[in-house]
């Protein structure tokens, strides 16, 4: 069995009393969970959505599993970065690996249901702004000419070159195209709220396992 320090003291400086309490509070949730149930998965997410994720929640939700984000630096507390402050055996190696956008997964369910679950969860989304264009994004007349011509001002306040011409939108002086973005471009707000007009999904909301920890026994995806 693993060895476990629950009664361990965690030090929490610059803080408040009030935030001491809450950090407290929450590294003993954490722990918590960790001691009843048998697994603990380590996970990486690309452009968190709060309403794809909130699928995931409720997904673990009927096996009473406990799902953790960010607060990396907390997390760390929680598991322990060494053989003499982890609080189970080798979670210390879990807590190597927590940098950048990470979660962790807490349960019993079989490994099986899990990497299973994790492997096809992918869901396809608009971008926001600051995300970086994934393909070229060419916009024709075809595409342009269905929208109602009281979108004219819009789009042209979003910077796209656009007329009406014979009672439709166009773009300007006839042109049959637009490039709005190129791949590798950062994007910015305008033409985000262009490709959502389009209907344009850019961004992929992804979820990756990275390790697994088992009553002390510890994996690498």
């Amino acid at each position: 069995m693993p060895k476990s320090r629950r009664s361990q003291v965690v030090a929490l400086t610059q803080t408040s009393k009030k935030m001491r309490e809450h950090k407290s509070k929450l590294i003993l949730e954490m722990r918590n969970a960790i001691d009843a149930h048998t697994s603990l998965y380590l996970f990486s997410y690309e452009n968190m959505r709060s309403n794809h994720f909130k699928n995931v929640r409720v997904h673990f939700r009927t096996s009473d599993s406990r799902i953790f984000l960010g607060k990396n630096k907390l997390m760390q507390l929680v598991l322990g970065r060494t053989p003499e402050d982890e609080h189970a055996d080798n979670l210390r190696k879990v807590s190597e690996l927590v940098s950048g956008s990470m979660g962790m997964l807490v349960t019993s369910s079989p490994r099986e249901e899990v990497e299973a679950y994790f492997r096809g969860l992918e869901s396809e989304d608009f971008a926001r702004a600051g995300a970086v264009s994934t393909r070229e994004v060419v916009l024709t007349q075809e595409m342009v000419e269905v929208h109602p011509v009281s979108m004219v001002e819009l789009f042209r306040k979003l910077g796209m070159p656009v007329e009406v011409r014979m009672g439709k939108v166009s773009l300007v002086g006839g042109q049959t195209r637009y490039v709005l973005c190129k791949e590798g471009k950062v994007l910015n707000a305008e033409i985000c709220k262009v490709l959502v007009h389009f209907g344009i999904k850019l961004s992929t909301f992804r979820v990756s396992l990275l390790c697994r920890w088992n009553d002390g026994d510890f994996e690498i995806y």
